[in-house]
Parts: structure tokens; C-alpha cells; sequence
């Protein structure tokens, strides 16, 4: 009896969504922040950032400009590890040919201070991208 019971409520329920039919078009969904592409268009993929060479750098464009990162930014910044001093510490940067961390950003014994912890809210990386992210009205005159 209970097998019936389990049978009969499994047919009911599978009955239950067999009518339901999904819309063979799809209607385009306008977001204001992407312009008036539909969603449902296909466009092309954004171009790559292209990362200057090995000891190439683009000059700072006004004074105490932070420097920017020539490569990308992908080595992790955490409460426990600052990826970016496996680099850039005083003990490494003449070995790994990489700058050396100012020394504005350290203590007395030449660990990094706690206010410059996370490099990349200042130092963002210099890649040139083939379409601007955002407008920018900057004049340093």
C-alpha cells in the first residue's frame, strides 16, 4: 500500500510540471551602466592588456605620483602575507632585479609598516588598454 502511495504521488507531480512550456525567444534586457546593448547580442571580447617590457616604465605624471606596477597584479595580499614583498622587500628587490620598496612605507627594523600594507590601493598596474575604462578629465596644469 505504501509503494502505491509513493507511486501515485511521484505521477501526480511529474503531471504537475509537464504542461509548463519555456519561451522559444528570448526578449533583450536593456541595463542602464552597459548602453543600450541587449544581452542577448554577441559582441567581441575586450582586447588584453598589453604590459610594458622587462625595465620599461611610464614616467610619473606629477610629483609624489605613487609609481605604477609593470606587470600584473596577481600575487595575493592578505593579513598574514603581503605577496608583493616576496619582491620588493630591502633583503630581495637586488636579487629579484625588482624596486625596492621606499622607505617612507617602512619601520625602523625593515619590516613593512602597517599603514602601506596594501600596496595596490595606490599602485595599480600600468597596462595599456585599447579602450578606456572610465572618463578621466585630468590635467595636472
Amino acid at each position: 500500500m505504501k509503494k502505491l502511495f509513493t507511486a501515485a504521488a511521484l505521477v501526480m507531480a511529474l503531471s504537475a510540471c509537464s504542461g509548463q512550456n519555456a519561451t522559444e525567444t528570448v526578449a533583450p534586457v536593456n541595463i542602464n551602466s552597459l548602453g543600450e546593448t541587449a544581452i542577448t547580442e554577441i559582441r567581441p571580447a575586450d582586447p588584453a592588456p598589453i604590459y610594458p617590457k622587462r625595465g620599461k616604465a611610464i614616467a610619473r605624471t606629477f610629483v609624489h605620483q605613487p609609481p605604477m606596477i609593470p606587470h600584473k597584479v596577481q600575487y595575493p595580499i592578505t593579513l598574514k602575507k603581503n605577496g608583493c614583498m616576496s619582491c620588493h622587500s630591502p633583503a630581495k628587490a637586488k636579487r629579484m632585479k625588482a624596486t625596492q620598496v621606499d622607505a617612507s612605507h617602512l619601520l625602523a627594523d625593515a619590516k613593512l609598516n602597517n599603514a602601506y600594507y596594501n600596496c595596490t590601493q595606490c599602485h595599480t598596474p600600468q597596462a595599456q588598454n585599447k579602450t578606456q575604462l572610465i572618463e578621466n578629465r585630468f590635467s595636472n596644469k
